[in-house]
């Protein structure tokens, strides 16, 4: 949105900045802490809560900041942001209760923390921005309830897929084109990697092993593929999505019918090297006098057209949707009511009655989407909640994983709100 820089320019320009807290300052959170500290007028990152205290530092460190106090009290927390001094801390919640906090991010990538984050934000009238797939995928519509009760917006982050993805949707939309099909480009899916065949990988771009083998094993791609589910009403062909090999982009459009997509579907394109990365959708419009222009303006004969995004940026994104939640009560992307889709857990390997699932881009299992109906009528665990669950008997590799097949952590807030969710929209 154009609209957003002359909007925090002006923001500068009064010396009303937004104020904003991070929760997590692994290798994303580093990287939006850098890119708000250097370039983003009209917004100040007050401070950072991570379990790490040094890495919070680091983050403002390395983005040249050298007033920074540490804080273990809300008190603290608002005087140094008065102040005028970078604070960070171990405990997320102080960030949430401090009066003069106008926003949160979430880059945590964790549900269990990314749930009391955005429950407490929500609590204290706080807008919320998500770089957390896994919270917004599994109770991401639980929580938008919340937010719209307490008047905040709730929104997953430009600059990842979704977000990108959404904002291609909303232009296409607008231009008269009726969205069919929107995804993501996927480079490379295998099912079974883990944290050991991902080590070398996570070395080189300095990022966790079981992080970067959520992305190889198509957990994250499933995820992300449910949140644009859920925030358009559109569902999947298949569980797990066709994910066609494609060269370029554009052959995208070979593989699908408007019939075959009636409503809308999300699904990706693998492997395609041309443009290797970003977001797309396909538009439907089969006006005579319109497939006319569209042919002159080289987007094909139609009646569907493939637009894109050929990169994603996400932490120099992500500053964007904090400002149009704060700014203009606008949500990237969020759910619209009841779930569409849901990502359902999978034995990766073969399991046995005892074993505790080590969750997102484990050894044990790994996540496909389905549509939400799908998912509830077999009670399938969703993914993103499989992390320390224990089961109670052998499960054999690529068997779906259900709530009866194993036993729940204690005491997990994220388990709550999805119980929430399933009684709240089982009755809508």
């Amino acid at each position: 949105m154009i609209i957003v820089d002359k909007a925090l320019e002006e923001r500068e320009r009064q010396g009303n900045p937004i104020r904003v807290g991070l929760v997590g300052a692994g290798y994303m959170g580093r990287g939006i802490t850098l890119d708000i500290l250097t370039t983003v007028p009209g917004m100040r990152l007050v401070a950072i809560a991570n379990r790490t205290l040094s890495q919070a530092v680091r983050a403002y460190h390395e983005a040249g900041a050298d007033d920074v106090v540490t804080v273990d009290s809300v008190s603290a927390l608002e005087d140094a942001i008065a102040r005028r001094r970078y604070a960070v801390t171990e405990d997320a919640m102080l960030l949430c209760r401090a009066g003069n906090i106008d926003a949160i991010i979430d880059a945590t990538g964790e549900i269990e923390t990314g749930a009391q984050v955005s429950t407490a934000a929500i609590a204290t009238g706080k807008h919320i921005t998500l770089m957390n797939a896994e919270l917004d995928a599994t109770i991401g519509p639980m929580l938008k309830v919340h937010a719209d009760r307490a008047g905040v917006v709730i929104t997953y982050t430009d600059g990842d897929e979704p977000g990108v993805a959404m904002n291609l949707y909303r232009t296409v939309k607008m231009l008269g084109y009726r969205p069919v099909l929107m995804g993501q480009i996927k480079g490379f899916l295998n099912r079974y990697r883990n944290p050991e065949t991902q080590q070398g990988f996570a070395a080189q771009h300095k990022q966790k092993p079981a992080m970067v083998a959520s992305f190889a094993d198509g957990s994250k791609l499933c995820l992300e593929s449910t949140i644009m589910a859920n925030a358009t009403g559109f569902t999947v062909g298949k569980r797990g999505m066709y994910g066609p090999q494609c060269g370029h982009i554009k052959e995208m459009l070979t593989h699908f019918t408007a019939e075959q997509l009636g409503n809308g579907w999300v699904d990706y394109a693998l492997g395609a090297s041309d443009p290797g990365t970003g977001a797309f959708v396909i538009g439907h419009n089969d006006h005579p006098i319109k497939r006319q222009y569209m042919s002159y303006f080289k987007m094909g004969d139609g009646p569907l057209y493939l637009f894109y995004t050929p990169f994603h940026l996400p932490h120099l994104q992500l500053p964007l949707s904090v400002a149009r939640a704060v700014l203009f009560k606008d949500a990237t992307l969020a759910p619209l009511g009841k779930p569409v889709c849901d990502t359902l857990a999978v034995a990766k390997k073969d399991l046995k009655a005892g074993d505790v699932l080590d969750g997102m881009g484990g050894f044990t299992c790994y996540g496909l989407i389905d549509t939400y109906e799908v998912c509830q009528a077999a009670n399938y665990l969703p993914m993103a909640l499989s992390q320390d669950c224990r089961l109670k008997r052998d499960i054999p590799k690529d068997t779906p994983i259900s709530y009866a097949d194993i036993d729940l952590p204690i005491g997990r807030l994220c388990d709550k709100i999805r119980a929430e969710q399933t009684a709240y929209f089982s009755k809508a």
